[in-house]
This record gives C-alpha cells, sequence and structure tokens, in this order.
C-alpha cells in the first residue's frame, strides 16, 4: 500500500513526530485531498496542547487546508478528481440538529472540525466529508489560499455581516494575523477604516495594506480619536488580549459594535452603562462555512487582498508551529507539501 508523510501530537504538550502512514481510503461522503498547503492557526494549539474537548491523540492538525482531490468515495456526485478544493475550520456537520435544520450549518450542534475532528491538512493526504470542501479559484495558488480558509474567512465574513456600510468609522483592533486581513477587507468594502495597534512601527505598513488612519494605542488614545470621528460603526478586535477588547469598547458610537474574532478564555469587562445609553453591544463572530470561504477566496482574487506568508516544508514543522505561537511569524506561516 502506499505511504504518506504526516505530523502528529501524540501526546499534549509533545513534539510533533513525523511519521509514515498508509494512505487513506476514501469512504462513503468523503474525498481524499493531496495536500498542497496548510497553513498554521493559533488554534492549532488546541491539538498541541491536548486542551480541546473530547480531543483524540494521536491527532495531525490542520484546517487552513488547500489541494486537489484525488479521490471521491461512495455517494460522492458534486466533487470530482482533480478539482481544487479547500478545507477550513468548519469540516462538516450533522445535518440534523436545529441549527442544521434551519440552515444555519456554522452553529451545528455535532460540527466537525478539520485537524480536530479527524486527522487535518499536516499531512500529504488527509480525507474530509464532501460538505466541508470549497472551491479554490483558479487565480489563487494553494500557500495564498490556505490563510483564507480560517484567518481570511473569519475576518471577511465577520466584516460582511457586521451592520457597518460604506464609509462607517470601522475600527481594525490588532494589525497581526487576523488584523493585517481585515484592515484589506475593510477597505475595499468600502469602510472608513482605523488601524488599533501599539507601536508606531505598524503605522506605514497598516496605511499600506488600506488603513486611511492609524492609531498607536501605546501614545494614543484610541477611543478619544474614535469619537473625533463620530465614533466607530465597528471595532472588530483580532488581537487576543481581553483587556485590549475591554479598552476600546467606549470608542463606539452610537448602535456600535465591538466584534470579537480574536479567542481568549479571559473575562472582557464592560458595564451595563457602557452599553445601556448609546445602544452599544459586544458580539462575536465564528468563521463560516464552506460557501462562505468560496466568498471570501472570490473576494480576495477580485480586490487583491493577500494574507502575507512565511513558508516551511512538512519537515519544520516544529519550527514552522513555533514562529506561530511564539508571535514571531509576519504574518501567516504556511506548510507546504511539494
Amino acid at each position: 500500500m502506499s505511504k504518506m508523510r504526516a505530523a502528529q501530537v501524540s501526546e499534549a504538550n509533545g513534539p510533533f513526530e513525523l511519521v509514515e502512514r498508509d494512505i487513506p481510503e476514501p469512504g462513503p461522503g468523503q474525498v481524499r485531498v493531496r495536500v498542497e498547503a496548510c497553513g498554521i492557526c493559533h488554534s492549532d494549539a488546541f491539538v498541541k496542547t491536548g486542551g480541546f474537548p473530547g480531543l483524540e491523540l494521536p491527532r495531525v492538525p490542520g484546517h487552513e487546508v488547500a489541494g486537489r482531490i484525488d479521490a471521491v468515495g461512495e455517494g460522492v456526485t458534486s466533487w470530482q478528481a482533480g478539482q481544487r478544493v479547500g478545507v477550513g475550520w468548519h469540516g462538516g456537520h450533522c445535518g440534523q440538529c436545529r441549527s442544521c435544520r434551519r440552515g444555519d450549518f456554522v452553529t451545528c450542534a455535532n460540527q466537525q472540525i478539520a485537524g480536530i475532528s479527524y486527522d487535518g491538512g499536516y499531512a500529504d493526504y488527509m480525507l474530509a466529508p464532501q460538505e466541508a470542501l470549497a472551491a479554490v479559484p483558479e487565480e489563487l495558488d494553494a500557500v495564498h489560499a490556505a490563510p483564507l480558509l480560517c484567518a481570511g474567512i473569519t475576518t471577511f465574513n465577520a466584516l460582511r455581516h457586521s451592520g457597518a456600510g460604506p464609509g462607517d468609522v470601522v475600527g481594525i483592533q490588532g494589525v497581526g494575523g487576523l488584523g493585517h486581513l481585515a484592515i484589506q477587507y475593510a477597505r475595499h468594502m468600502g469602510f472608513h477604516t482605523v488601524a488599533l495597534s501599539g507601536g508606531d512601527d505598524k503605522r506605514e505598513l497598516a496605511r499600506e495594506l488600506g488603513a486611511q488612519d492609524y492609531v498607536d494605542t501605546s501614545r494614543q488614545d484610541a477611543v478619544e480619536f474614535l469619537q473625533q470621528l463620530g465614533g466607530a460603526r465597528v471595532i472588530l478586535s483580532t488581537a487576543p488580549n481581553a483587556g485590549l477588547m475591554s479598552s476600546v469598547i467606549d470608542g463606539l458610537g452610537v448602535d456600535g459594535k465591538l466584534l470579537l474574532v480574536g479567542a481568549t478564555p479571559d473575562a472582557i469587562e464592560v458595564s451595563p452603562f457602557q452599553l445601556l445609553m448609546a445602544r452599544r453591544s459586544v458580539s462575536g463572530w465564528p468563521s463560516g462555512t464552506p460557501s462562505d470561504s468560496e466568498d471570501t477566496m472570490s473576494f480576495s482574487a477580485r480586490t487583491g487582498s493577500q494574507a502575507r506568508i512565511e513558508t516551511y516544508p512538512l519537515e519544520d514543522v516544529e519550527n514552522a508551529y513555533r514562529r506561530m505561537i511564539d508571535n514571531k511569524a509576519r504574518f501567516r506561516v504556511v506548510l507546504t507539501m511539494t
């Protein structure tokens, strides 16, 4: 039987193990993807630390997968070998729960997550349910498509559903792996885009990405700046820091929304008074479906919005992961399989 390489985590907080496995055969309703590139996401730490509820080790992480269909299982009729596809965080849904019956697949009570519920893209091949696939446009190569399947869709989808309209003031908190994409999307959606981050060293980059304004929060009061513009309609918080999230709530205008996509277990501090008097709200946004991934990639291709990446071969997975988790990468890290 033919073999493949895979980088697996066998014990919590243990090293990645580069192992040889049999190439799996797709079962009913599954496809086999020949992986070309896989992004390394901060959420892959759930596997590395063994901290995700119900996680079974060993597990191959990876939910920013771009490649080509290599084989299809019984009952798969909408996809065929040779098609370019991606697999993101949303790795399948049950179709039976209350959310699925309403067509809200991203909140499926039994949602599967690629690289957590089943082996992901840190490998030459992976299996995925057919409903988890997103078509990758020809305009995008695999290494640039991969980060859009998590970092891209999360920020794009949150912004387009945020309630902000062209000309509205939208703050992007954080100019990192998520934020650098969010700035590009916000500008192309027609928002008055304000980047918020500590340090003047990111000012030039933020403007290059499309921000009309930049606030160095280590020297300037972000709340005061946003209120001088009339208050933000939306502040998209991409940095996983509850203190920073809490600090900008008063920068929202009437009916303003603090929209969270940066994941942290720490509590946000907000008083009812801060929300009541201006009808402000605090909300979160969870990634999206494969259809949303397709919209994200198409929009990115049309507007030239692109993740800035560092690439590493699969054999260098430990170093690549460390670059991401230590916040040394600028801005997304992608493993390549060829």
